[in-house]
């Protein structure tokens, strides 16, 4: 008989020093290897096997030392968030506030850069380090509402002993990750926090919907600042030949002369003026711009083709790729959905149909379309490095994976079903 799971909405229905009791159990058991009464929910049981693996202590809390004042502000000032602060504080401040609650923010990282709501509960929050400056990361605090989002890239609600950590289990948190839409790179979390007897599931909805406004706002900011490149920028494209575009800082296209229109130029993590190498266009000279950057191809054949792909996952939060040869060397940090596919693809060097990548990623063999869909966004940047029927990286091409230390560690925000069989061993 299949032991069945926890269920949230059922826990928040119970009385909170029952539910908490409940929990304690269930993770009591599952730290001593027994048969807990209630399997945790995957997202905690994940967490819960990272944290074990990671060493982290299961009774005692762990506080890294917090930021200075001067390093506090200028995290703030270079955050894309400050932008959406007043989206964050109008939807959640007030109600926060009323129940018994306080929003958090934090950087990509995990630390602490804002704070707001209740008075008593902010300085509940100070007993557990929950301050300004502080790193709420799971490799320093355990399964939480902020580290936890941070790994799996999707909002999380964690309740009482959900948390890895026994000194958190008077405390509820629900965070979901605030994602830069021009880049895909995360920026922090937005956290609802408190003590237990204030959880209720539907806060889970509320900082999920008022996240996703903050990231429509930022993506208007974005639209607006392309513009104004592009009214710099198309009368200069216009007086050229040759292949050249102007890009913004994050690569996005405002203006194109001499080939087809891209959406977006896949920038390596360092850019700037000068001559530079690109998979996608070959030799490039960049120019700066107010805004962004001039790129044109350096016409002719490139001294010698790509040789070598290294694509790292050995990072929980951060993957990327490196592509080097006669050419130069460009590397370019992808995306959680990127980061999959890269990683399944250079696993499986003899390729992978559309219907078998899209059972590997989904469980499903129909999903071929979203899966050619995202292969073609991948061979914008990666150019012809991947081959297809089957999708496979060029046979001539020497692809070299480095991987966590451990497996649980691997892709962590991934649900793909051959992902999580990578993370048991069983690829």
């Amino acid at each position: 008989m299949t032991t069945p799971t926890i269920d949230l909405v059922r826990i928040a229905a119970m009385d909170a020093a029952q539910a908490a009791r409940l929990l304690k159990g269930v993770r009591a058991a599952t730290l001593s290897g027994q048969q807990p009464p209630l399997v945790p929910r995957p997202v905690i049981g994940e967490s819960w096997d990272r944290m074990l693996h990671s060493g982290v202590d299961p009774d005692h809390d762990f506080r890294t030392g917090l930021l200075s004042v001067e390093e506090i502000e200028q995290r703030r000032r270079s955050s894309p968030v400050t932008q959406v602060l007043p989206v964050l504080r109008e939807g959640l401040v007030s109600v926060a506030d009323a129940a018994q609650h306080i929003m958090v923010v934090t950087d990509g990282e995990g630390r602490v850069l804002w704070r707001e709501g209740s008075t008593s509960v902010l300085r509940k929050a100070d007993g557990f380090g929950f301050e300004i400056g502080a790193e709420w990361t799971e490799d320093v605090v355990g399964t939480n509402g902020i580290g936890t989002p941070l790994i799996t890239r999707r909002p999380v609600q964690v309740f009482s002993a959900e948390h890895f950590v026994r000194t958190h289990h008077s405390w509820t948190c629900t965070g979901a990750p605030l994602t830069d839409p021009r880049d895909g790179r995360l920026l922090g979390v937005i956290d609802i926090s408190g003590p237990l007897d204030t959880m209720h599931p539907s806060t889970l909805a509320l900082v999920t919907s008022v996240t996703r406004l903050a990231e429509a706002e930022l993506r208007h900011l974005h639209l607006s600042s392309l513009d104004r490149l592009r009214s710099v920028a198309a009368p200069m494209l216009a007086r050229m030949t040759g292949r050249a575009l102007a890009v913004d800082v994050h690569g996005w296209t405002a203006a194109v002369t001499g080939m087809p229109p891209v959406r977006r130029l896949a920038l390596p993590r360092t850019f700037g003026a000068g001559s530079t190498w690109l998979p996608s266009l070959g030799t490039c000279t960049v120019e700066p711009l107010p805004g962004g950057w001039l790129v044109r191809a350096v016409e002719g054949p490139d001294p010698e083709s790509v040789t070598r792909v290294v694509l790292d996952v050995s990072n929980a939060r951060r993957w990327s790729v490196t592509v080097s040869g006669g050419a130069g060397t460009w590397s370019h940090e992808l995306s959680p959905r990127h980061a999959e596919l890269l990683y399944l693809l250079a696993t499986r060097r003899s390729g992978r149909s559309a219907a078998g990548l899209a059972e590997d990623m989904f469980g499903d063999r129909a999903r071929t379309v979203t899966v050619r869909a995202e292969v073609s966004r991948v061979r914008r940047y990666l150019g012809p490095l991947l081959a297809h029927r089957p999708y496979r990286f060029r046979e001539d091409v020497d692809v070299q994976v480095i991987t966590p230390d451990h497996p649980a560690h691997l892709l962590p925000h991934s649900v793909a079903p051959a992902v999580r069989r990578a993370r048991v061993g069983a690829l």
